[in-house]
């Protein structure tokens, strides 16, 4: 399943909710819990898709909780990224907000960036990025957000929404 091309011009935006948690886990805390076998999956999957389309991130920002970790450091190996990934602690409960001053503060070399964390935090930032609207985001999905200006003029209703993918509509597609 290919996707829609993407502009050599601007920033390309990609959101990855974590796989599917293993609430059975002995995990103490929220925070560490892991993912079950089907979030690994599912992790693996849609990082070989990306890379498969040539998408690959230039940075991924992912907050530390375990289950989002897990998840980028699964899509990473399995889409052979060579990008440097940085733990970003306040996307763990954090706001749109906090999402958005986290990009607006990038270097506009990058071209490519994902951003690896929970919801509800994902949804209502894709939807506020494209101007509006009710984006359903189930686990492991990722979304595509295109920005023709720099990270620092990434305002609300500045980006567009290009796709988002889900690992069940990869796995009916074969991929």
């Amino acid at each position: 399943m290919g996707a829609p091309a993407i502009s050599d011009t601007g920033k390309t935006i990609l959101f990855l909710r974590h796989g599917k948690s293993d609430w059975n886990a002995d995990f103490g805390t929220d925070h560490a819990r892991p993912l079950a076998p089907r979030g690994v999956e599912s992790a693996r999957r849609v990082g070989g898709w990306l890379a498969g389309i040539d998408l690959k991130p230039d940075l991924v920002l992912t907050s530390d909780a375990v289950r989002a970790r897990s998840t980028v450091e699964l899509a990473a190996a399995a889409g052979r990224w060579s990008c440097p990934i940085e733990l970003r602690p306040q996307f763990y409960g954090g706001s749109p907000s906090t999402l958005v001053r986290a990009l607006q503060g990038l270097d506009d070399a990058l071209a490519t960036v994902l951003l690896a964390g929970h919801e509800p935090t994902w949804s209502h930032t894709v939807a506020d990025l494209a101007g509006g609207g009710n984006v359903r985001f189930p686990t492991a999905a990722v979304a595509c957000l295109g920005h023709a200006g720099s990270w620092a003029a990434l305002a609300p209703g500045r980006c567009e929404l290009r796709w988002l993918v889900t690992p069940k509509l990869l796995e009916r597609a074969g991929e």
